[in-house]
């Protein structure tokens, strides 16, 4: 067993649980009737419990041992600790005919994808809670925070009935919670953040908080949030706000607002899930993957990999990591392979038992060494892209000295461009004061990944190009180190293919 990281385990400490308790009862003057605290460990939020006038307190604890400290440790005879997995439990049944109710607690801080890698027992049954679509649900996307997932069927179930949540939880989970809420249309009257030192709480470096949502029958959704410290709840920090599916800083000063729909698609990088086989280090001379074997293949099926952390330039045209890609497009037999590369068929077929072990749902029902985040798009010889990971997003002109497209990871992100000028200008824009500005307000930076698709989708070209000018290129070049090559003419050609939405671009091969 891997203990306490296979269930999430950061057992809150007993002076921060009544610290909690006490802000419920007498800032915000919360009374509730029954509170539940739905993975109650070793009992520090089931103390705090006692401090309200409740008539039942009741705990819900997977962990044997940690049930019975819990119950040792209380003797308030309100308090009734139950020996049951959460995902087990029918929450609307629980609070049938219950009002006024407090469900309080620190639900694990771990995702199911995380635990599946640990051959945990301790996972919620496999749905799709946020009835995501199409690929979205067969990606990362349908990866889930498990404390998101608790909180989100508290939430549901408190639908039609009335209390308060009360959990502490990341910032970034928090976030998430307030936007599946108002994207599934559920009625809450209150929701607040309050920020406090989890370093000092818990020893970690994540960004936390006491999430506070309040239910009221058919209450109106707020279409916002505000984020306090838990030191200093009354002084409000940040606003937050929903629109159009998306969250954005509303305190954040931005120039320009730059807000909409993307004249380019902006697309992922190939997932492969087989990094020691499917990459390759090159030295010059010869391949070797991650076991650190020489491979010896035909080059027809490999091309240069830039890997998030590898944007550090502005202009990118070589790599020394290398990946193979078997496919054109999604799902397309690769047994061609065996005719066009054996080499490379040998090869793949000697690592078989690696891509087995993929345990992604993408790979099942799909032809043999499959990857995925690959089309046309992927061969584009022009591409401009940026690392998810940033904190402060450098965009980079990805174009190889032979015209060999350059393939880039699945933590990138990446748009196509049918020319070096429109790229490079392109580059230049979107690394300019006036869009990276704009970018850092609507991002949230303390995400793991603060530049994802959906950030970038948000970048309307159009709206940029009404306002920048050539010299705020030019000024780019030059905090970029680049020699000064934009000109008046390469920005309004790329005004004018911006007007064309998507155009046709030229591919490797083709």
């Amino acid at each position: 067993m891997n203990g306490k990281r296979e269930f999430g385990d950061y057992q809150t400490p007993q002076y921060f649980a009544i610290e909690i308790g006490k802000y419920l009862k007498e800032v915000r003057g919360i009374n509730p009737s029954v509170i539940i605290e739905p993975t109650c460990g070793t009992g520090s939020f089931i103390k705090a419990a006692t401090l309200f006038d409740a008539k039942t307190i009741a705990g819900i604890e997977i962990n044997k041992e940690y049930c019975e400290i819990c119950q040792n440790n209380n003797s308030d005879p309100r308090v009734v600790i139950k020996n049951a997995d959460f995902f087990t439990i029918d929450m609307q049944k629980l609070i049938r005919d219950k009002e006024n109710i407090l469900v309080l607690g620190n639900p694990p801080w771990v995702t199911n994808s995380e635990l599946s890698s640990l051959c945990s027992s301790n996972i919620p049954p496999k749905n799709n809670f946020k009835k995501l679509s199409g690929l979205e649900a067969l990606t990362g996307s349908s990866n889930f925070d498990i404390c998101e997932y608790i909180i989100l069927s508290i939430a549901t179930a408190l639908q039609h009935a009335s209390g308060t949540i009360a959990m502490l939880c990341k910032t970034t989970v928090a976030r998430s919670v307030f936007k599946e809420m108002k994207r599934s249309g559920m009625s809450f009257s209150t929701f607040d953040i309050l920020e406090f030192d989890a370093n000092k709480v818990f020893g970690i470096s994540a960004k936390a908080c006491l999430l506070v949502v309040e239910f009221i029958k058919n209450a109106d959704s707020p279409e916002s949030f505000g984020v306090f410290s838990l030191d200093n709840p009354e002084n409000e920090i940040d606003r937050i706000v929903y629109s159009a599916g998306s969250l954005y800083n509303q305190t954040k000063q931005r120039k320009y607002d730059f807000w909409g729909k993307s004249n380019f698609e902006w697309r992922q990088g190939v997932k492969h899930d087989c990094s020691k086989i499917m990459e390759l280090s090159y030295d010059g001379e010869s391949f070797t993957n991650g076991l650190g074997e020489f491979v010896e293949i035909e080059p027809d099926y490999v091309y240069p990999l830039i890997k998030s952390s590898m944007f550090k330039s502005a202009i990118i045209t070589n790599s020394s990591k290398y990946v193979i890609v078997t496919q054109k497009k999604i799902k397309e037999d690769t047994t061609h392979i065996y005719d066009n590369a054996p080499r490379t068929w040998e090869y793949l077929q000697a690592h078989k038992k690696s891509f087995e072990k993929r345990k992604s749902s993408i790979y099942r029902n799909a032809p043999a060494f499959s990857v995925f985040g690959i089309g046309d798009y992927s061969y584009a010889q022009y591409k401009v892209g940026v690392s998810g990971f940033y904190k402060k997003p450098l965009f980079s002109l990805m174009c190889s000295e032979d015209n060999r497209p350059i393939m880039a990871d699945d933590t990138s992100y990446f748009i196509c461009l049918p020319s070096f000028d429109t790229a490079y200008t392109a580059m230049l824009i979107l690394n300019s004061d006036l869009v990276q500005t704009f970018l850092c307000s609507i991002a949230f930076l303390d995400s793991k990944r603060p530049f994802t698709k959906k950030v970038l989708e948000k970048i309307d070209f159009h709206k940029v190009l009404n306002v920048i000018q050539p010299s705020d290129l030019r000024e780019t070049e030059e905090r970029l180190g680049l020699e000064h090559r934009v000109t008046e003419k390469m920005l309004d050609e790329f005004r004018e293919l911006s007007e064309l939405g998507q155009v046709s671009m030229p591919l490797y091969g083709s």
